[in-house]
């Protein structure tokens, strides 16, 4: 198999492998949450309090629109790593094409449906009058680049699956660089508000999209596509939507719980969204680590399961979980010791003392439960690459009854405190469903696999379909 520029993990150390793949995500990732940083601290530091408190109220609508995007490319790139594990060419291409039609669709669909009903969901969170208008204006033209997001998602997507993780970081470092001047320039010198950083994201996303589509096309001999490979298969189709889908749906269950709490904040006070709002972004930044074991994990398992290699993605799992835990407490102590100075990148503690001390405890809070939000990550997605889409979409659903729980009965009557705990009550909601999910599919895949291999080989054709009955 032609196999330029692409990794097979189906072959040596699972940690070497775990660590070498995901260090490279782990760059692009916190070279993102860079770029979200010097978003929310422009608007922060130059357009005050009241305008961070209007970006971050619409974080929840943001996650649950782009989070369903988000899901289905994840949900189209697994039969590609398993395709490519099981060293099938023809099945790669193929996928390949159907992922990029099903997502150049969707995006579309989604992208116009969230910018004309973006301004009603505002509303229906709660959003506090006096910051409406500028959260609308920021989060339509998010909506609207909606293509561009999904673009870059479902080229790094597919690149990971074949094994390339560096490709994808490398635009991503050049959009962050890119989004960072355009706030600069919009913001301060064009003066176009919060809408100035959400142009700048846009932009960003379609660079970085445009120059992982030109590297797959050019230096994949593996993904040069036949007119064999073009052919549109309906069947097909409602397969990987079977997958993708479940996945969107997922991110977006997630996200209702999300938006819960932000619903339950915002009725607090714009003090309240903007504290939440700043321990959020920085949060994600702690959170970059797991986010980049865990996509190692989807491409990990996916190869190996098409290999037919299930004691592989075991190994795999106990080497992310080191790696995981060891930061979580490291991560723990910056927390403690230099948290309150890293929010004031975002908030100015002179003259919002309140927003700082409210802050700080909300990301104290959430880091001392990283360990449970680390296997949320890493099991969730390892499920997912073995093909169980719709088993782990199970997770989100947890997910979002612990934070809706949170909201409508904690909140309410203990405040601000009570919001701290939403995320670690679904973190430790879905671990809950993960841990004996993974054990029991993991137990039944490994047997079906050998059982269809007369316990000696396996038959890789059967292992790619395994998603499907799943």
């Amino acid at each position: 198999m032609a196999r330029s520029m692409t990794r097979d993990l189906t072959e040596g150390k699972p940690l070497k492998l775990v660590l070498s793949f995901a260090a490279p995500l782990l760059f692009g990732l916190l070279f993102q949450q860079f770029y979200s940083f010097v978003d929310t601290a422009v608007v922060g530091r130059y357009l005050g309090a009241e305008k961070l408190a209007a970006v971050g109220a619409t974080g929840s609508v943001n996650f649950l629109v782009i989070g369903l995007c988000l899901g289905f490319c994840s949900g189209f790139a697994i039969p590609i790593a398993q395709a490519f594990g099981a060293k099938d060419e023809h099945e790669v291409r193929r996928s390949v094409w159907h992922a990029a039609v099903l997502s150049a669709g969707l995006s579309l669909v989604f992208g116009l449906a969230a910018t004309l009903l973006c301004k009603p969901l505002l509303r229906l969170m709660n959003t506090p009058e006096e910051i409406l208008d500028s959260s609308a204006a920021y989060i339509r033209i998010i909506f609207a680049a909606i293509p561009c997001c999904v673009l870059y998602n479902m080229a790094s997507g597919i690149l990971r699956s074949l094994g390339d993780s560096r490709t994808p970081v490398l635009f991503l470092i050049l959009a962050s660089l890119v989004n960072i001047a355009l706030d600069l320039f919009l913001i301060i010198a064009c003066g176009m508000d919060v809408a100035g950083a959400a142009v700048a994201t846009a932009v960003s996303q379609l660079i970085a999209g445009l120059g992982c589509l030109i590297v797959m096309i050019r230096r994949f001999p593996i993904l040069k596509l036949t007119k064999e490979d073009r052919r549109f298969s309906v069947k097909r189709a409602r397969s990987m939507l079977g997958i993708g889908l479940p996945m969107g749906l997922q991110f977006s269950i997630t996200a209702i719980g999300s938006v819960m709490v932000q619903w339950s904040v915002n009725g607090l006070g714009v003090n309240a969204v903007a504290a939440v709002s700043a321990a959020s972004k920085l949060s994600m930044f702690f959170a970059c680590v797991f986010d980049a074991l865990a996509s190692t994990m989807a491409t990990f398992a996916g190869q190996n399961i098409g290999a037919g290699k299930p004691d592989r993605v075991r190994a795999g799992l106990r080497s992310a979980s080191v790696l995981g835990i060891a930061y979580c407490v490291i991560a723990l102590g910056v927390v403690l010791l230099f948290g309150d100075r890293l929010l004031g990148l975002f908030i100015d503690s002179g003259e919002n003392a309140a927003v700082m001390e409210m802050g700080f405890r909300y990301l104290k809070i959430n880091a001392a439960f990283y360990i449970p939000l680390l296997f949320v990550n890493i099991l969730r997605l390892c499920i997912q690459g073995m093909g169980y889409t719709r088993v782990a979409m199970f997770a989100g659903l947890s997910e979002m009854l612990a934070r809706t729980a949170v909201a409508l009965l904690v909140v309410p009557a203990a405040g601000f405190a009570g919001a701290c705990f939403a995320n670690p009550a679904a973190w430790i909601m879905a671990d809950l469903f993960l841990f004996p999910c993974y054990f029991r599919l993991m137990t039944a895949l490994r047997g079906r696999m050998l059982m269809g291999a007369g316990a000696t080989e396996v038959n890789r054709g059967k292992v790619i379909r395994l998603h499907r009955a799943a």
